[in-house]
Formats: C-alpha cells, structure tokens, sequence
C-alpha cells in the first residue's frame, strides 16, 4: 500500500461504478511530468452510458490464489458490464521477467489504458514507466510501483487497516475480560503487507491493556501451512481468547487444525473475506466469528478508472475533473449481523 502518509479516498467492500457517488481525495504525489502520460482533458464525468470506445490492457499474476483468481474475475466481469470496452487480459505470471514481456505486449498492441496488479511491485516499475511515457496511462492494481511516476492511478486494499480493524474488533470483545491473551496466524512474512497487518493489528491493541499478544506464527497463505502452523500454535498455547488469522484461504486449514485440537474456547477472526469464512461466519457453528475484508472488487473498480480514462472524463460525485491519484478501499469487519450484505462479494 502506499505510505501512510498520503490521504486516501475510503470505499466501502462492494464494487464502485464509475458513476458512483465517491469522496473526495488527496494526495501528496507528484504532479506528472514530462515522462509521464498527459492527465485526461477536462470534460463531463463518466457514466454507465455507452460512450467512446476503450480497450484496456489488463495484467495480473497466477492466479494461484482465491483472491487472486476472484481479481480477474472481478475484471472480467466488469468489463462486460461496458458495451464500449474491450478487455485484453493476459494469462498472468508470478514470474516477474514473464509478466513484464506480457505488459510489454500489452503496450506494442496499444491499448488505451493498462491496468496492472504487479506480481512485484518494484520489479516492474521499470515497466509501467515505459507504458506512461509511451502516452498508456496505468491503474496501478494494490501492490504499489517504486515510483509514482509510474502509474496514473494506485487503487488497493489496506493492509495496516486489516490489522487495525481485526485488532479493534477483538478488543471490543475481549475489553471486559482481565488478562486477555491473543495470538496471531500471519501471512508471508517475507512481504511488506504482511508486516503492515501485523503492525496494524499491534496497533489496535495498545488500545486495550487488559490485552496481551502471547505467540504469533507466520504462514505461507495456503491451506496446508495454515494447517501446519495452526497446529503448532495450539500445542504451544493450550490457553488463549482469541486468534487473528491474516488469510481466509489459510483459514481453512486453520479450522481443520483447531477442529482436530477439538478446541472451542476462543473466537477468532479471518482475513481477505472468502465465501468460505463468510458461510461459516453465517453458520456460526466454529470459532470464526468475523473475517476482515480486503476486497477482490478492487480489480472492478480499475475497470471503471480505466475506462474514465480512457473516455477522458472524471467520476461522477466529484467536483473534480479528474479521477483521483491514489484510492484505499475500507476493510471492513464482516460478522454475522452483516454477513448476508458481503456474501455476494465473497471468492471463493
């Protein structure tokens, strides 16, 4: 995500239309420069109404991943929500020499507009940079580029909001009980967001001292390591009050884990917003009592940027001409008051 420092505009979990009312934004970045695409024209802001024809270039990585797959679902089915678009996809890469070569492809076919989920962000900034100066202006999709100059628009996710609002919803739950335990299933700690849900999720804690993080276990955000780890964590702590668990799809071998461990003494609460966590939210028949959203609707949402683009229009809500530099999605806590609102943004 990007720093911290910048003001982002918030969205809610669903996908937002182009037309969509949103709020408006700032950002400290860079103004374009001469290297980079020209901003769009002024002009009208744009709508769900047929308008100038637009192909978008859109490049992802494997999708090995629920969330990931469910980001070029998202893509592809937005775009045919447009009768003016026209979405040439690639097949995606999490090799970084091969995704770069598929933007590059994208960029000799000359598309209007790219939209790119870097497997790398850094490794491919070299490459957005050359699809902005070659005049394709680049919805940059979650992992950020090292250079603002490489993309028009960042839209993602947030990661330290993950861990803030998992860490605030267990201590709201936890803030009568004296001395509270939690633990903690992260991610790859080899990636920055998962030390920014980390960070995040300590963050909210400091709120309530009554509260204490006793073991924290990273994982590898698949069923099998979440399974492994999760059995670790249980034999190692044979008491605690709640879990924190960064990823859904790693969830599930969590819940494998916890249900073999026969334990049922604590709540715990998941992350990304699968449809599997959000059934078993809804079922409440498990300890996972709430997942935390990073929403794959993002991938919809580039679609209506690069589309505005494209069509040189701004969006509808805003008294700007422009479609904002940078947009941080919301991520919101999903229970099961609010589950039957989610389900339907939940992958699978």
């Amino acid at each position: 995500m990007p720093e911290t420092s910048r003001r982002h505009l918030l969205l809610g979990g669903a996908a937002v239309s182009a037309g969509a009312l949103l709020t408006a934004c700032t950002s400290n970045e860079p103004k374009a420069t001469g290297n980079q695409a020209p901003a769009a024209s002024a002009g009208p802001a744009t709508d769900d109404k047929p308008g100038t024809p637009v192909t978008i270039g859109f490049a992802g990585p494997q999708a090995d991943h629920g969330w990931l797959n469910a980001i070029n679902q998202n893509a592809k089915d937005r775009a045919k929500k447009y009768p003016d678009v026209t979405l040439e996809i690639t097949e995606g890469s999490n090799d970084t020499a091969a995704q770069i070569g598929q933007v590059q492809t994208l960029i000799n076919k000359k598309v209007d507009v790219l939209v790119i989920l870097p497997a790398d962000g850094k490794a491919l900034t070299q490459v957005g940079l050359q699809a902005m100066r070659a005049g394709i202006p680049v919805i940059n999709l979650d992992r950020i580029f090292a250079s603002p100059q490489a993309y028009r628009c960042w839209i993602g996710g947030d990661n330290y909001g993950m861990g803030l609002n998992a860490g605030n919803f267990i201590g709201e739950q936890l803030k009568d009980k004296p001395n509270a335990t939690v633990i903690e299933l992260a991610g790859m700690d080899s990636l920055e967001l998962t030390k920014q849900r980390t960070q995040g999720f300590d963050d909210a804690l400091k709120n309530y001292p009554n509260i204490r993080k006793t073991a924290r276990q990273a994982a590898d955000f698949t069923v099998e390591s979440g399974q492994a780890k999760m059995a670790q964590l249980l034999q190692a702590q044979p008491k605690f009050d709640a879990l924190w668990n960064h990823d859904d799809d790693q969830g599930v071998g969590a819940l494998r884990a916890i249900a073999q461990a026969g334990r049922k003494d604590f709540l715990m609460v998941g992350g990304a917003g699968a449809r599997s966590a959000m059934d078993a939210i809804k079922a409440d028949g498990s300890v996972l009592k709430a997942t935390v959203l990073y929403p794959p609707t993002m991938a919809a949402s580039a679609i209506d940027l690069a589309r505005a683009l494209g069509q040189k229009k701004g969006i509808g809500g805003m008294a700007e001409l422009e479609i904002p530099a940078s947009i941080t999605l919301y991520s919101a806590v999903v229970t099961k008051d609010n589950v039957d609102e989610y389900l339907p943004t939940g992958f699978n």
